[in-house]
């Protein structure tokens, strides 16, 4: 994998972009370099998200699934994110959709957890308005259920016995308190993967700090959804440019929202280091 751009300090620079200066262009990246790219920021609450589209902005392949147009580069880097976060946050839908589990690491990326004394994997956070919340994820008592108050009462009891189980606002779930939730337990460091509805629902209350965009080598028409789905956003999101790494076709862009990355420098040549 090698980056092809990177972000230029200026004094206004944050942290979570400045040591991107440092990264040589061009050249391949191992598993520490590319951690260095993704770092997150030292200190605050910090919201990733990450996705996967296809050239023509499909978020799924004609099964539904994201995993159908993913490929070997991507799961690295998503295995990367998940070593580096503190949690995983997903919607309902996804994490039926993509059939998830309790989250595991690659041994290659254990290292990395132990050095930001974070536990051996991330725990993982459900969105949902239904409790419709896959088995797998019923086994790990760390999993955590962020419901509202409307989610039938005899259900949500029974999941408190297996997992930890939040209530999130009282109508409908509160975007703001589910990240509230999260950080109330310690985890600061947020990589939500989606679905759709949820990256809208977190864009609406202006949560998001980076998204985190695999482009993949794919075109598929169809009518698959985008990354975002949800009513139209009161004000578009402006997002910055922070970094653009290659392998195989695939392109792994990181954008923050706001105004926080400066210029971009382009290649460089010579060595180079739910519900």
């Amino acid at each position: 994998m090698r980056i092809l751009t990177s972000q230029r300090t200026t004094p206004s620079t944050p942290d979570s972009v400045a040591h991107l200066a440092e990264v040589p262009l061009g050249g391949d990246l191992d598993d520490e370099a590319l951690a260095e790219v993704y770092a997150y920021p030292p200190q605050g609450r910090w919201l990733r998200v990450n996705f996967i589209s296809s050239l023509d902005g499909a978020a799924q392949g004609p099964d539904g699934r994201s995993g159908s147009i993913s490929g070997s580069p991507d799961r690295r880097v998503l295995a990367l994110l998940r070593a580096l976060a503190d949690v995983v946050l997903v919607g309902a839908g996804t994490a039926r959709a993509e059939s998830y589990g309790p989250a595991g690491i690659r041994s290659a990326f254990a290292g990395i957890r132990e050095r930001l004394d974070l536990p051996p994997t991330p725990p993982i956070a459900v969105v949902t308005e239904s409790l419709d919340v896959p088995e797998k994820l019923l086994g790990d008592p760390r999993t955590i259920v962020l419901t509202s108050g409307r989610a039938p009462a005899d259900r949500r009891e029974r999941l408190g016995g297996l997992v930890d189980v939040a209530v999130v606002g009282e109508d409908k779930v509160d975007m703001d308190e589910v990240i509230a939730a999260l950080v109330a337990r310690g985890h600061r460091r947020i990589l939500s993967e989606g679905g759709p509805t949820l990256f809208a629902g977190l864009l609406a209350r202006g949560l998001v700090d980076e998204l985190c965009l695999t482009v993949s080598p794919t075109l598929l028409a169809g009518p698959a959804l985008r990354i975002t789905h949800g009513p139209e956003l009161a004000e578009p999101t402006r997002l910055s440019l922070a970094s653009v790494l290659e392998e195989d076709g695939f392109l792994f862009e990181r954008w923050l929202t706001g105004s926080t990355a400066g210029p971009i420098t382009g290649p460089a040549t010579g060595p180079a280091a739910g519900s």
